[in-house]
C-alpha cells in the first residue's frame, strides 16, 4: 500500500469511527409511573426501554412495549394493558425529537430542554421535558421526570373508578447510554 492509499484507508477509518461514536443506545432505559390518589397509589416500572442518540444533531428517539411495565398487583397490570392503554392495539409508546442545544463535547452535567412527539394509546403530542445530562464512565446519562394528563392521551378511565387514578401521572426515567456498535 503507497503512502497516498495509506493516508485515504486512515482516514476513512477515522471518520468511520467518528460516525459510529457520534451514536449512542440504551437497551434497557427505565422509565417508571406513579400515580397517586387519596384512594390508592399506583406505581409501575418498565427496564426494557430501547433509546437512541445521535450527536450529529442531536436527535433521540426512544420506544418501549406496554406490556412491559410491571405492578405490584397482578390486577393493576392486567387493568393497565386491558382497559387503559389497550396494549393490544396500542403495544408500544414512543418519543421522537430533539435534545436542545446540549453540546456533547462539554464534560460537565448539563440539564438541557429535550422537545419532540410523545406517542401513547395511539395520541401523538408535542412536548418539552427538563432533563439531566452526565458523562460517566464511558456512559452518557438522561435523567429527569414530567408529567402527562392523562386526558391528553385519550385514555378512557370509567366513572367508577375515576378516583382511583389521578388525571395527571408522574413519568420518571433514566437511561444510561453506551456507544452504538454494530453486531
Amino acid at each position: 500500500m503507497n503512502r497516498h492509499n495509506y493516508f485515504t484507508f486512515l482516514l476513512l477509518l477515522i471518520i468511520g469511527l467518528q460516525a459510529q461514536a457520534q451514536q449512542v443506545i440504551e437497551r434497557q432505559g427505565q422509565v417508571s409511573y406513579f400515580s397517586y390518589t387519596s384512594v390508592e397509589n399506583i406505581e409501575a416500572s418498565n427496564n426494557q426501554v430501547l433509546s437512541v442518540i445521535d450527536f450529529t444533531n442531536n436527535e433521540i428517539a426512544i420506544s418501549m412495549l406496554m406490556k412491559a411495565f410491571t405492578f405490584k398487583k397482578a390486577l393493576m397490570q392486567e387493568h393497565f394493558n386491558e382497559s387503559y392503554i389497550e396494549s393490544d392495539l396500542y403495544p408500544k409508546a414512543t418519543f421522537s425529537g430533539y435534545i436542545l442545544d446540549y453540546d456533547p463535547s462539554n464534560l460537565d452535567t448539563q440539564t438541557k430542554m429535550v422537545e419532540g412527539i410523545l406517542t401513547i394509546h395511539g395520541v401523538s403530542k408535542e412536548v418539552k421535558i427538563p432533563a439531566k445530562i452526565e458523562k460517566q464512565n464511558n456512559r452518557i446519562i438522561l435523567s429527569g421526570d414530567f408529567e402527562v394528563k392523562v386526558n391528553d392521551f385519550e385514555i378512557k378511565i370509567p366513572p367508577i373508578l375515576r378516583s382511583n387514578i389521578a388525571k395527571i401521572i408522574s413519568i420518571t426515567f433514566k437511561f444510561e447510554y453506551r456507544p452504538y456498535e454494530k453486531e
